[in-house]
């Protein structure tokens, strides 16, 4: 089987049911844009540390496949063979933060990504799921997107930073102070 199929080579590619769009729709462009925040998300679990956060980084990417998978998907069609990213998932974001959150100081600057490569990476994965976030609040005022998705979003944003902190934090690395503008 080959990879290329030459469909797309005049700018349109196909959904999940074979409606065709053109590739700029904002379709594409938000279940492209958690598909480069899953393989930023790898980039992270391949860096020295991420052993610690394996499991529920993979959890996580798995998860977001699924919200990709569900966002390739014309609002008409029916994804009742996936199951769904819901409320759980978005609590258990929550549920690990808070626990993460206990081992952390509370913050008192406003930081800047680096220190570790891990937490670096971790950074650049959050800043990638924001605009994950804002193309699925703009795809979704002209489809609909469930919202839970949404807030999935927003909450493994602040995930992230939480566990890029956190990585600093076991690793032994200083989290970079922004001094601001005196």
């Amino acid at each position: 089987m080959n990879i290329y199929t030459k469909t797309g080579d005049k700018g349109e590619s196909s959904l999940y049911g074979g409606e065709r769009r053109t590739k700029d729709d904002l379709r594409f462009e938000a279940y492209g844009t958690v598909d480069e925040l899953n393989a930023t998300l790898g980039l992270a679990l391949a860096q020295e540390g991420a052993a610690d956060y394996l499991k529920r980084l993979l959890e996580i990417q798995q998860e977001l496949f699924t919200i990709g998978s569900e966002l390739a998907c014309p609002p008409d069609k029916n994804v009742s063979e996936l199951k769904l990213v819901d409320e759980f998932e978005v609590k258990s974001l929550e549920d690990d933060m808070d626990k993460l959150g206990t081992e952390l100081q509370p913050l008192q600057n406003f930081i800047l990504p680096g220190g570790s490569s891990l937490s670096t990476h971790l950074h650049l994965a959050r800043t990638v799921c924001r605009r994950a976030e804002r193309a699925a609040v703009r795809l979704n005022k002209i489809e609909p997107v469930r919202p839970v998705l949404l807030q999935f979003l927003n909450r493994l944003s602040d995930y992230l930073f939480v566990v890029a902190r956190h990585a600093n934090q076991t690793l032994g690395k200083n989290e970079l102070i922004w001094p601001g503008r005196n």
